[in-house]
C-alpha cells in the first residue's frame, strides 16, 4: 500500500480517522503532537465545564474508554494511511495528557503549563523509558500494521505521561 497523507479529505469519511487525528488537530503541518496536546488541554477544560461534578471515577472511566476507543482508532487510521506510527495521529497525546491533568490536578494555569511543557519534552525527546516504549511495538519486517502497532502508538505517550507525573511528584515532595 502506498502511504497516504493525513488531510481533511482523508479524515472525513471514517470515524476512526476523526478520533485518531484529534478531530483535525493532527492535521497541523507543524508540530501536530504539540497541537494535539493543546487540543487535549482545551478539551479537558471543556469537559470539566460540561461535567463539573465529575470525580475520580468518572475521569478514570473517561480516560479508560478513550484509550480503548483510541486503540481501535489509531490502529485503523495507521492501516488506512499505510504508516505504522504517523505523526498526524495525536489521540495518544490526547488521552495521555488527560491522564497527566487528572492525576496531577487540581492545578492552576501555571502548573498546567509546566505539565504541558514536561509532557511535550518527554513525548518529543523520548528519553530513556519513553524511547524503550516507543520501540517496543515497532513494525517488524513482513508484518502488516495491526493491533500491536496501535498499542505502540499509545504506549510511549502513556510512558511520557508517567515521566511527567514523576517529575511533578518529585517537585511537590521536595517543596512540601
Amino acid at each position: 500500500m502506498t502511504p497516504r497523507n493525513a488531510t481533511a479529505a482523508f479524515m472525513w469519511p471514517h470515524p476512526a480517522r476523526w478520533i485518531a487525528l484529534g478531530f483535525g488537530s493532527g492535521l497541523s503541518p507543524k508540530a501536530p503532537g504539540t497541537v494535539g496536546t493543546l487540543w487535549a488541554w482545551l478539551a479537558f477544560w471543556a469537559l470539566g465545564l460540561i461535567f463539573p461534578t465529575w470525580g475520580d471515577r468518572e475521569w478514570l472511566l473517561c480516560i479508560a474508554v478513550s484509550t480503548l476507543i483510541g486503540w481501535w482508532a489509531c490502529t485503523r487510521c495507521a492501516q488506512h494511511m499505510g504508516i505504522a506510527d504517523p505523526g498526524a495521529i495525536v489521540w495518544d497525546e490526547v488521552v495521555a495528557f488527560w491522564l497527566v491533568l487528572w492525576l496531577a490536578g487540581p492545578m492552576g494555569f501555571v502548573g498546567q503549563l509546566v505539565a504541558f511543557g514536561l509532557f511535550r519534552y518527554f513525548d518529543a525527546a523520548k528519553p530513556g523509558p519513553v524511547a524503550w516504549a516507543d520501540g517496543l511495538f515497532k513494525l517488524q519486517r513482513g508484518e502488516a500494521i495491526g493491533w500491536r502497532q496501535g498499542a505502540g502508538i499509545l504506549l510511549d505517550d502513556f510512558v511520557a505521561a508517567g515521566c511527567t507525573l514523576a517529575v511533578i511528584a518529585v517537585y511537590r515532595f521536595v517543596l512540601a
